[in-house]
Protein backbone atom coordinates (compact mmCIF):
# COMPACT_ATOMS: atom_id res chain seq x y z
CA UNK A 1 0.00 0.00 0.00
CA UNK A 2 1.53 3.38 -1.17
CA UNK A 3 0.75 6.34 0.99
CA UNK A 4 0.68 10.26 0.89
CA UNK A 5 2.79 11.98 3.83
CA UNK A 6 0.96 15.10 4.66
CA UNK A 7 -1.62 17.74 2.59
CA UNK A 8 -4.51 16.66 1.12
CA UNK A 9 -4.91 14.20 -1.46
CA UNK A 10 -6.83 16.87 -3.41
CA UNK A 11 -5.53 17.42 -6.59
CA UNK A 12 -3.95 14.11 -7.14
CA UNK A 13 -4.50 12.27 -10.84
CA UNK A 14 -3.98 8.79 -9.10
CA UNK A 15 -3.80 7.21 -6.44
CA UNK A 16 -0.27 7.79 -4.35
CA UNK A 17 0.74 10.67 -6.37
CA UNK A 18 1.72 13.85 -5.08
CA UNK A 19 0.53 17.63 -7.05
CA UNK A 20 3.13 17.86 -9.66
CA UNK A 21 3.48 14.29 -10.66
CA UNK A 22 5.79 12.86 -7.65
CA UNK A 23 4.94 9.70 -6.20
CA UNK A 24 5.43 8.68 -2.87
CA UNK A 25 6.77 4.84 -2.64
CA UNK A 26 7.01 4.94 1.22
CA UNK A 27 5.44 1.33 2.66
CA UNK A 28 4.20 0.77 6.16
CA UNK A 29 6.23 -1.69 7.59
CA UNK A 30 3.21 -4.59 8.56
CA UNK A 31 2.36 -3.99 4.70
CA UNK A 32 5.78 -4.95 3.74
CA UNK A 33 5.86 -7.77 5.82
CA UNK A 34 2.83 -8.80 4.17
CA UNK A 35 4.12 -8.33 0.51
CA UNK A 36 7.32 -10.49 1.13
CA UNK A 37 5.15 -13.14 2.72
CA UNK A 38 2.97 -13.46 -0.14
CA UNK A 39 5.22 -13.16 -2.74
CA UNK A 40 8.84 -14.75 -1.69
CA UNK A 41 7.03 -17.84 -1.50
CA UNK A 42 8.91 -19.13 -4.81
CA UNK A 43 12.36 -18.22 -2.81
CA UNK A 44 11.07 -20.70 -0.44
CA UNK A 45 13.37 -24.01 0.22
CA UNK A 46 12.06 -27.19 1.39
CA UNK A 47 14.01 -28.61 4.49
CA UNK A 48 15.47 -30.96 2.30
CA UNK A 49 17.67 -28.54 -0.29
CA UNK A 50 21.07 -29.62 1.57
CA UNK A 51 20.90 -32.77 1.14
CA UNK A 52 19.10 -32.24 -2.34
CA UNK A 53 22.18 -30.03 -2.76
CA UNK A 54 25.12 -32.26 -1.45
CA UNK A 55 23.94 -35.03 -3.49
CA UNK A 56 23.63 -33.67 -7.08
CA UNK A 57 27.48 -32.38 -5.82
CA UNK A 58 28.66 -35.32 -5.21
CA UNK A 59 27.50 -36.61 -8.68
CA UNK A 60 29.12 -33.85 -10.32
CA UNK A 61 32.44 -34.81 -8.51
CA UNK A 62 32.00 -38.51 -9.25
CA UNK A 63 31.50 -38.23 -12.86
CA UNK A 64 34.14 -35.46 -13.10
CA UNK A 65 36.18 -38.12 -11.35
CA UNK A 66 35.40 -40.80 -13.30
CA UNK A 67 36.15 -38.94 -16.21
CA UNK A 68 39.93 -38.68 -15.20
CA UNK A 69 40.36 -41.79 -13.76
CA UNK A 70 41.00 -44.46 -16.90
CA UNK A 71 43.29 -41.86 -18.09
CA UNK A 72 45.54 -41.69 -14.85
CA UNK A 73 45.08 -45.24 -14.49
CA UNK A 74 46.62 -45.72 -18.07
CA UNK A 75 49.51 -43.09 -17.09
CA UNK A 76 50.11 -45.11 -13.52
CA UNK A 77 50.22 -48.45 -15.17
CA UNK A 78 52.44 -47.62 -18.17
CA UNK A 79 55.15 -45.53 -15.46
CA UNK A 80 55.07 -48.86 -13.70
CA UNK A 81 56.25 -50.57 -16.78
CA UNK A 82 58.52 -48.06 -18.36
CA UNK A 83 59.89 -45.89 -15.70
CA UNK A 84 59.28 -47.04 -11.97
CA UNK A 85 62.76 -49.34 -12.05
CA UNK A 86 64.82 -45.66 -12.80
CA UNK A 87 62.62 -43.15 -10.82
CA UNK A 88 60.68 -45.52 -8.06
CA UNK A 89 56.82 -47.17 -8.16
CA UNK A 90 56.63 -44.07 -5.70
CA UNK A 91 57.97 -40.99 -7.62
CA UNK A 92 60.75 -40.73 -5.23
CA UNK A 93 63.83 -41.20 -7.81
CA UNK A 94 66.75 -42.86 -6.69
CA UNK A 95 69.21 -42.08 -4.12
CA UNK A 96 71.82 -39.24 -4.65
CA UNK A 97 70.19 -37.90 -7.55
CA UNK A 98 72.02 -35.31 -7.47
CA UNK A 99 75.18 -36.63 -7.54
CA UNK A 100 77.04 -37.98 -10.69
CA UNK A 101 78.24 -41.45 -10.15
CA UNK A 102 81.53 -43.08 -11.31
CA UNK A 103 80.27 -43.02 -14.94
CA UNK A 104 79.58 -39.18 -14.90
CA UNK A 105 75.37 -39.86 -15.11
CA UNK A 106 73.18 -38.50 -12.67
CA UNK A 107 70.94 -40.96 -11.46
CA UNK A 108 67.24 -41.07 -12.35
CA UNK A 109 65.58 -37.86 -10.44
CA UNK A 110 62.42 -38.30 -8.49
CA UNK A 111 59.13 -37.26 -10.32
CA UNK A 112 57.55 -36.43 -6.86
CA UNK A 113 57.60 -33.18 -5.71
CA UNK A 114 61.22 -33.04 -4.39
CA UNK A 115 62.43 -33.23 -7.88
CA UNK A 116 62.95 -30.77 -10.72
CA UNK A 117 60.45 -32.23 -13.11
CA UNK A 118 57.28 -29.66 -11.99
CA UNK A 119 59.93 -27.42 -13.35
CA UNK A 120 59.45 -27.97 -16.75
CA UNK A 121 56.57 -27.53 -19.36
CA UNK A 122 55.15 -30.18 -20.63
CA UNK A 123 56.67 -29.76 -24.05
CA UNK A 124 60.03 -30.13 -23.03
CA UNK A 125 59.20 -32.93 -20.85
CA UNK A 126 57.76 -34.89 -23.53
CA UNK A 127 60.42 -34.57 -25.79
CA UNK A 128 62.80 -35.52 -23.19
CA UNK A 129 60.96 -38.93 -23.00
CA UNK A 130 60.36 -39.30 -26.72
CA UNK A 131 63.79 -38.53 -27.80
CA UNK A 132 65.59 -39.37 -24.60
CA UNK A 133 67.76 -37.37 -22.24
CA UNK A 134 70.98 -36.77 -24.19
CA UNK A 135 69.83 -35.81 -27.60
CA UNK A 136 67.60 -33.23 -25.61
CA UNK A 137 70.41 -31.52 -23.91
CA UNK A 138 72.94 -31.68 -26.28
CA UNK A 139 69.99 -29.52 -28.71
CA UNK A 140 69.96 -27.23 -25.29
CA UNK A 141 73.45 -26.88 -25.27
CA UNK A 142 74.09 -28.22 -22.04
CA UNK A 143 77.05 -30.12 -20.75
CA UNK A 144 75.87 -33.46 -19.04
CA UNK A 145 75.43 -36.89 -19.82
CA UNK A 146 72.02 -37.90 -19.08
CA UNK A 147 71.18 -42.02 -18.74
CA UNK A 148 67.58 -41.08 -19.63
CA UNK A 149 66.92 -43.43 -22.88
CA UNK A 150 64.96 -42.49 -25.72
CA UNK A 151 60.71 -43.96 -25.63
CA UNK A 152 59.92 -42.88 -29.12
CA UNK A 153 59.95 -45.85 -30.54
CA UNK A 154 58.02 -47.63 -27.26
CA UNK A 155 55.57 -45.16 -26.43
CA UNK A 156 52.84 -43.14 -28.31
CA UNK A 157 52.52 -39.65 -27.51
CA UNK A 158 49.04 -40.40 -26.36
CA UNK A 159 51.13 -42.96 -23.74
CA UNK A 160 53.42 -40.47 -22.60
CA UNK A 161 51.06 -37.82 -22.25
CA UNK A 162 49.02 -40.43 -20.11
CA UNK A 163 52.28 -41.03 -17.85
CA UNK A 164 52.75 -37.06 -17.46
CA UNK A 165 48.96 -36.53 -16.37
CA UNK A 166 49.73 -39.63 -13.66
CA UNK A 167 52.91 -37.80 -12.38
CA UNK A 168 51.05 -34.49 -12.36
CA UNK A 169 48.51 -36.03 -10.21
CA UNK A 170 50.67 -36.70 -7.66
CA UNK A 171 51.89 -33.37 -6.92
CA UNK A 172 50.48 -31.12 -4.43
CA UNK A 173 48.40 -28.29 -6.10
CA UNK A 174 50.44 -25.71 -5.62
CA UNK A 175 53.03 -27.45 -7.65
CA UNK A 176 50.95 -28.23 -10.41
CA UNK A 177 49.49 -24.68 -10.61
CA UNK A 178 53.10 -23.81 -11.03
CA UNK A 179 53.90 -26.35 -14.02
CA UNK A 180 50.25 -25.32 -15.78
CA UNK A 181 51.40 -21.73 -16.12
CA UNK A 182 54.69 -22.86 -17.68
CA UNK A 183 52.38 -24.49 -20.30
CA UNK A 184 50.76 -21.01 -20.54
CA UNK A 185 47.65 -22.47 -19.05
Amino acid sequence: MLSYLGGSSAGRSRAGERPGGIIDLRIKIGTLLDMVSKRSSFLRLPLGWPVAFAFASAALVAAWAYSRTPNLQRGETLYMQHCAACHGTRLEGQPEWQKAGEDGILPAPPHDETGHTWHHDDAMLTDYIHRGGQAVLDDMGVAMTSGMPAFGEVLSAGEIAAILAFIKSRWPARLQAIQARRNNG
